[in-house]
C-alpha cells in the first residue's frame, strides 16, 4: 500500500477532502447572510415557526416526536409506544409484551436529531439497558423490515390544494461483505465512510466488531438511515414523477397544517409506494429539515449551497403566507429560549450517544 493510499484513509483527510463530513457550521456559515436577509424581509429572526402551524416551532427545533406522531394516521406509521423518562425497565418490557411487540425494535428519544440516541433493540437486555440509561422521554417502535428508505422533501403553499416534491434522497445502510477471514472491524477499515464510524461502534457495539462473517455474507452494521450513522445518501430527485407527487399530496394533506418538511419513509418497492402500499412513515421533519439529497458524494459544496438557499426561500414564502393568515412567528425571547433548550438537549443527546448500550 503506497503512502498516497494510506493518508487518504486517515479520518482527518477524509473529512477535509469530502465536504459531506464537514461540521454544520462549516457548511452553513458562508451562506448565513442569505438567511439573515430573509429574516430582515420577514421582520423576524424566527419567521420559520409559522411554516407548519400544527407543529411546535414549525418543526425547526425542540419539537416532540410524540406530538408529531399524534398528527399522522396510525396506519401510516410503525406501531409505537411512548414512555416517560424513568419508567422502570420491567414496566417497559411488560407493556411491549402485552402489545404484541417482537424483537428487533427501534428506540428513540422523544426529542432528537441526526440519529443521536437511536438504538436497535435485539433482546430484553437491550431494552433494560436503554431504558435505564435514557436521559429523555423515549419511544419504542416496531422495526420495519423493508429494505428501501428514502427522505422525500415536500412543500405546499397555504392557498394551494396540491404541493410538490423538491428533492429525494435514497439511503443505503452501512454494510460489509464477509470473506471468512477478516472480522467486521477489519472489513470496515477498508472503507473511508466506515472508518469514520469505528470510534463510535467501538463504544456501542464492540462484540459485533469481533464477528467474522462467512464468505459472501452481507451484514448491516448500522441499520439507521442517518448520514451521521454511516448511511450513504444518494440523490434520487430525478426520479420524481406524477405518481409520487400524487402519493405525497395524499399523505401530507392528512397531516394538519403541514406545509414544509421531509418525510422519512421505509418501503418495499417504488412501484408499491406510488400506489400507497407497503410503506411506513418513520419520521416527519418540519422547518429544520435539510434537503438531504445534497449529501450525495457526487455533489459539490456549491450545489449544496444552491439547494439549501432554494429551500430557505420556500420556507420564507410559506411562513410569510401563513403569517398573513394569522399564524404567529416566535417572539425574540421565545426564539432565544428555543435555542438555549436545544443546546442543553444536544449535550444530553451526545451523552446518550456516547454511552455503552
Amino acid at each position: 500500500m503506497n503512502s498516497m493510499t494510506v493518508w487518504k484513509k486517515k479520518p482527518f483527510w477524509i473529512r477535509l477532502l469530502n465536504w459531506e463530513y464537514w461540521s454544520f457550521n462549516m457548511v452553513y456559515f458562508p451562506i448565513y447572510p442569505v438567511f439573515i436577509l430573509l429574516c430582515l424581509r420577514a421582520r423576524s429572526f424566527f419567521f420559520f415557526a409559522a411554516s407548519n402551524p400544527g407543529i411546535k416551532n414549525g418543526g425547526f427545533l425542540g419539537e416532540s416526536k410524540k406530538d408529531i406522531h399524534a398528527l399522522i394516521p396510525p396506519e401510516l406509521q410503525p406501531r409505537t409506544i411512548f414512555f416517560p423518562r424513568g419508567t422502570p425497565p420491567e414496566t417497559v418490557l411488560s407493556k411491549l409484551s402485552q402489545s404484541g411487540f417482537h424483537f428487533p425494535m427501534i428506540s428513540k428519544p422523544d426529542i432528537g436529531g441526526r440519529g443521536r440516541g437511536v438504538k436497535k433493540l435485539d433482546d430484553p437486555a437491550a431494552v433494560i439497558t436503554y431504558t435505564s440509561g435514557s436521559l429523555f422521554d423515549f419511544h419504542i417502535q416496531e422495526y420495519i423490515q423493508y429494505e428501501n428508505e428514502a427522505g422525500i422533501f415536500y412543500y405546499r403553499f397555504p392557498d394551494q390544494k396540491e404541493g410538490n416534491i423538491s428533492g429525494i434522497v435514497h439511503k443505503e445502510f452501512l454494510k460489509v461483505k464477509g470473506d471468512g477471514k477478516l472480522n467486521i472491524r477489519e472489513l470496515l477499515k477498508t472503507s473511508p465512510r466506515a472508518i469514520l464510524q469505528l470510534p463510535q461502534l467501538e463504544i456501542m457495539e464492540p462484540q459485533m466488531l469481533d464477528r467474522v462473517l462467512a464468505p459472501g455474507e452481507i451484514y448491516t452494521v448500522s441499520p439507521y438511515g442517518n448520514h451521521a450513522r454511516g448511511a450513504l445518501f444518494l440523490d434520487d430527485s430525478a426520479s420524481v414523477n406524477a405518481g409520487l407527487v400524487t402519493f405525497m399530496n395524499r399523505i401530507c394533506i392528512q397531516i394538519p397544517d403541514f406545509y414544509f418538511g421531509r418525510l422519512d419513509i421505509r418501503y418495499a418497492s417504488r412501484e408499491l409506494l406510488e400506489q400507497g402500499k407497503s410503506f411506513y412513515i418513520l419520521e416527519v421533519n418540519g422547518a429544520g429539515s435539510e434537503p438531504t439529497h445534497i449529501y450525495d458524494p457526487r455533489h459539490s459544496i456549491f450545489f449544496a449551497w444552491k439547494e439549501i438557499i432554494r429551500h430557505w426561500v420556500l420556507l420564507f414564502r410559506i411562513s410569510r403566507a401563513n403569517h398573513r393568515l394569522g399564524h404567529p412567528y416566535l417572539s425574540f425571547s421565545e426564539g432565544i429560549r428555543m435555542f438555549r433548550k436545544d443546546k442543553s438537549d444536544s449535550a444530553l443527546l451526545e451523552t446518550m450517544q456516547n454511552k455503552t448500550y
